[in-house]
């Protein structure tokens, strides 16, 4: 008896899945990829501290970034009007990035980003480490309204296929985009 549950034998396609999403501006992943190699980089949630840096990072390196014709493309948990703001400040406005509250994007097999419990992760050596470094007095932190439990990474992806990636053992792991790239 056939219960229409069948399990599919076919390989994951990233091009199809990259399809699917679409950046604020109504723009394909896929067409973003195949107009340029970009860099996709993963927040957490707007509150913390090491995802503020990470856009503070980006926008320092966004001219050498760019030079290298790569496009940042930033994926988010939040809503476009509570992204709008930290974009603004670290001057990235312009910048294709992607809300998605659900985490579907983190979840592809290809991308596979992985969860913590946020408060016994917050007590690591490696993340008490980055706040004393000086991520939690020069950005601070604030209340949660996303999801904290998701990790951040990395992908550089050109021709439709991923080339490099760092996916966060922590939330205080500093990737090298330019190094990502192939800038470094």
């Amino acid at each position: 008896m056939d219960t229409g549950t069948r399990q599919s034998t076919e390989p994951h396609n990233l091009a199809a899945s990259l399809r699917t999403f679409h950046t604020e501006t109504g723009r394909s992943l896929l067409d973003l990829v195949d107009e340029s190699p970009i860099l996709l980089i993963f927040l957490r949630h707007f509150s913390c501290a090491f995802c503020a840096q990470t856009l503070d990072r980006v926008s320092q390196r966004r001219q050498q970034i760019e030079a290298k014709h790569v496009q940042p493309v930033f994926v988010h948990l939040g809503s476009p009007e509570r992204a709008k703001p930290y974009f603004d400040y670290y001057h990235l406005s312009d910048v294709e990035r992607i809300s998605n509250p659900e985490a579907t994007l983190y979840q592809l097999p290809d991308f596979a980003l992985s969860r913590t419990n946020p408060y016994l992760h917050s007590l690591t050596p490696a993340v008490l480490m980055g706040w004393f470094k000086g991520a939690l007095f020069k950005y601070g932190i604030g209340l949660i309204k996303e999801d904290a439990e998701q990790m951040p990474g990395v992908f550089f992806l050109k021709e439709r296929k991923i080339v490099r990636a760092f996916r966060h053992r922590t939330i205080a792991d500093e990737p090298d985009y330019l190094k990502l790239v192939g800038a470094g």
